[in-house]
């Protein structure tokens, strides 16, 4: 389905939303309304003077009318609360494409026989691709520098060897790229040595 369609079925969603929740707090408007009257005509009967006050079997008649209203208000919002939380119909879940930049592997997975059941060959006619994002954990590995000696069998001029490479700790075991992956982790992921030192050691 293309974008202009799915923004579409949001605004038309929306819309909807809106007009709902219009009506919902129009009734509920009604509703305070109706409660400020019955509540004013249970004042009036229970704290009126004498001439106003209403008889105690208009009384109840008063109570019984706002029980009932409580009772319409509850089912209304029962009713409202089971609509929210009825599942809405499942969108096409678009989680867009893994970035460019990072490298494919991919993996054809072939069918056990290209050959029909009529004993004719199958041919491709499309694919499916999916793609899933994956991760290899760092790995430790050791870099051995071999410096072979060289020497003349007529004569004695001394022993060929290349000179050995700088390295960023003099004498020291690890390389450039370990000792960055270390700074890293300790300063911009606050990872401590020892907790590095814990984490290589697992």
């Amino acid at each position: 389905m293309s974008k202009t369609a799915d923004l579409l079925e949001e605004i038309a969603a929306l819309k909807a939303m809106l007009i709902a929740a219009d009506a919902r707090d129009r009734r509920k408007d009604e509703r305070i309304e109706r409660l400020e009257k019955l509540v004013a005509a249970f004042k009036q009967a229970a704290f009126g003077r004498r001439s106003e006050k209403s008889d105690p079997d208009q009384f109840e008649l008063a109570l019984e009318d706002l029980e009932t209203a409580m009772a319409v208000i509850h089912a209304e919002e029962d009713t409202e609360d089971r609509a929210a939380k009825r599942p809405a119909k499942p969108r096409a879940a678009n989680r867009g494409a893994l970035p460019k930049h990072l490298p494919r592997i991919e993996e054809v997975i072939e069918p056990d026989s290209l050959i029909c059941a009529c004993g004719g060959c199958l041919h491709c006619i499309g694919e499916d691709v999916s793609e899933r994002l994956d991760i290899v954990p760092a790995q430790f590995r050791v870099i051995v520098t071999r410096r072979p000696r060289y020497a003349c069998r007529s004569c004695t001029d001394g022993v060929a060897q290349a000179a050995a490479p700088a390295r960023l700790i003099p004498g020291g075991m690890p390389t450039e790229a370990m000792v960055a992956h270390v700074l890293v982790s300790k300063y911009a992921d606050h990872l401590p040595l020892y907790r590095q030192a814990q984490i290589y050691s697992r």
